[in-house]
């Protein structure tokens, strides 16, 4: 994926992406510009143990759309068939296992039938295939290059799920009746930038925090607390192979910078996010 480039400029400056635009009742709301009926599209990101998911909870709970692009790429990989299909083609039919699973051309065939529909429908009562994340996980790992391959599969089919729903009311995962009174749908994703995703939204938050405080808050969720030497050390690991392509520092044409440093509460956060955009 090619690199993007940011030029350091205002953050009031909003440059919308070719390939998306916004309601012109948000442009009212938040100065933002663009198409009439359609929500913003604001993005979440951050590195490891920066809050970024905790915020973007204490958002839902204030009644916006917040889609977990995480969450929604594994219900994406178990039910389109075309995403299925193209897996398959990729890491061989033991990326998919299920008793009663449908072989390769039957995916195929299924995928033809509708590529865009959201689920496998195959005769006789049978079961979309299940993901066989311990076996791709392993391939991945020993070979580079098809995460890379798999990641061209996956990412622009979770661009697609993310317009389709912000798009026309029939697609909508969310209610009109959210939309109207929030008319900004929220997107997390550790890995916004690396995915395009960048590409179609008209804000961009970056969640960051201390290394230390980051650390410490994985430690307590993946660890259970256990901050012995290795876990720490797994951790800060974790933590250097993401800064290579951390996206953002000093603002950009569509983006800020939201320290998360635990001198704010989360929703003191939340709320300067929804200021910014009030």
């Amino acid at each position: 994926m090619k690199s993007t480039e940011y030029r350091v400029q205002s953050t009031d400056q909003i440059s919308l992406s070719a390939k998306r635009s916004v309601s012109e009742t948000v442009c009212q709301q938040s100065g933002l510009s663009g198409e009439a009926g359609l929500p913003a599209i604001v993005g979440i990101t951050g590195g490891i143990g920066s809050g970024k998911s905790t915020i973007a909870r204490a958002l839902a709970a204030r009644g916006y759309a917040v889609y977990d692009c995480d969450k929604e790429a594994k219900r994406i990989i178990a039910e389109n068939a075309e995403v299925q299909q193209k897996i398959i083609e990729l890491l061989g039919e033991e990326a998919f296992t299920n008793p009663s699973a449908p072989s390769l051309e039957r995916v195929k065939s299924s995928a033809r039938s509708d590529c865009r529909r959201s689920s496998v429908e195959l005769p006789g009562g049978e079961v979309s295939p299940i993901y066989n994340t311990s076996y791709v996980a392993e391939r991945v790992f020993a070979e580079p290059e098809l995460l890379e391959r798999l990641n061209q599969i996956v990412h622009p089919a979770v661009k697609e799920d993310i317009l389709q729903r912000s798009g026309s009311t029939a697609t909508r995962s969310y209610s009109e009746a959210v939309l109207q009174a929030q008319p900004v749908l929220f997107i997390e994703s550790a890995i916004l930038y690396e995915a395009g995703l960048d590409e179609i939204c008209d804000k961009i938050i970056v969640v960051e925090a201390p290394e230390e405080v980051r650390i410490e808050r994985t430690i307590q969720r993946d660890y259970n607390g256990e901050a012995t030497e290795e876990n720490i050390n797994k951790v800060r690991a974790r933590i250097q192979a993401q800064k290579t392509s951390s996206p953002l520092h000093g603002g950009t044409e569509k983006g800020f910078i939201l320290i998360n440093d635990g001198r704010k509460s989360i929703d003191e956060l939340a709320e300067e996010i929804i200021t910014l955009l009030s």
